[in-house]
């Protein structure tokens, strides 16, 4: 049997500070020895220690982690994860189980690209699927865009995009670096942009079954996010791993990372640079290129200034 997961890591003041206003609406009154303070989101809990670690608990750990590891690549430039999730019984790899009526389903799944691009914007995809185009699209080989070269997926979106409906969101890093603070965090900028395009498509298709989406926060913590919005969809299925759970997702994963990569290009075209994907250290070193040619202010336009990398830029320079 499948026990709870335990994921840790040492947090820096930036990404403290943000976690105590981020989950301050599910704090418990009391809290471990030695701990800042405890919260419970879904069914992870997360404790502050005094010493600067933060703990996750629970059997949705690795989901509720994975936000705050990034966070902290961002705000310090790296992290030491530990991970004690415990083993399946028999040692066996933990099975993700594929709902076969959510997998043959008619379903509308929304995901994203570009979140952990230093250059580029943030593009989400909200796609239908229909149960009819299922074999069409497995039979094309149709995956998740991680699993995936960019030659691939140049190559396969062409072959379907034509034959079933979306709707996309390019979130340039203007509109990005003007929106994001410590109030709006890169999550709540993702919980808006499914939104609107799931809102969109859903208006448009009414014969769906579920609405997936490729989850990336707990239930309660992405409807938190969207409480000042109008138009709120809301009956949503969020599912962990969810291009390999319905085609829907998967599409809308390709449609994201196709459109991606063509802003992309066309940024590297007009700087005539080629900027790297990702945010290592080769983003640095072009980075300092870009600002030598154009000035600082440029990055404004083609980078997320809340990266570390910026920092690190500015510091070359």
């Amino acid at each position: 049997m499948q026990k709870n997961n335990v994921i840790s890591f040492k947090a820096s003041e930036k990404t403290q500070k943000m976690m105590s206003e981020e989950l301050n609406w599910c704090k418990r009154e009391k809290v471990p020895q030695y701990a800042k303070w405890q919260a419970k989101d879904g069914d992870t809990v997360i404790t502050l220690y005094e010493s600067g670690k933060v703990v996750f608990q629970g059997k949705d750990a690795d989901l509720s982690s994975d936000f705050w590891i990034t966070t902290e690549k961002i705000n310090s430039g790296k992290v030491d994860v530990k991970n004690s999730s415990s083993k399946t019984k028999n040692n066996q790899k933990k099975f993700e189980y594929i709902n076969p009526k959510i997998y043959n389903s008619s379903s509308i799944g929304s995901d994203e690209v570009g979140t952990g691009d230093f250059f580029g914007p943030i593009v989400v995809t909200a796609t239908f699927v229909s149960k009819e185009n299922i074999k069409f699209l497995e039979e094309l080989g149709v995956k998740d865009s991680k699993k995936m070269t960019d030659e691939q997926i140049l190559n396969i979106v062409p072959k379907f995009i034509n034959n079933i409906q979306y709707e996309s969101i390019i979130l340039s890093n203007t509109e990005y670096n003007k929106y994001y603070s410590n109030e709006i965090n890169m999550n709540k900028i993702k919980a808006i942009l499914h939104n609107k395009v799931l809102f969109k498509l859903s208006n448009r298709i009414t014969n769906y079954d579920y609405i997936i989406v490729d989850q990336f926060a707990q239930s309660n913590t992405y409807f938190n996010y969207l409480k000042n919005t109008t138009n709120v969809v809301k009956n949503i299925t969020f599912l962990t791993k969810g291009e390999d759970k319905h085609l829907a997702v998967a599409c809308a994963s390709l449609i994201s990372r196709f459109i991606f990569i063509n802003e992309f290009n066309k940024i590297s075209s007009c700087l005539k640079i080629q900027l790297p994907k990702g945010a290592g250290n080769m983003v640095d070193t072009v980075g300092k290129t870009i600002v030598n040619k154009y000035g600082f202010d440029k990055l404004k336009e083609i980078a997320k200034l809340n990266f570390k990398n910026a920092e690190k830029i500015k510091e070359i320079n």
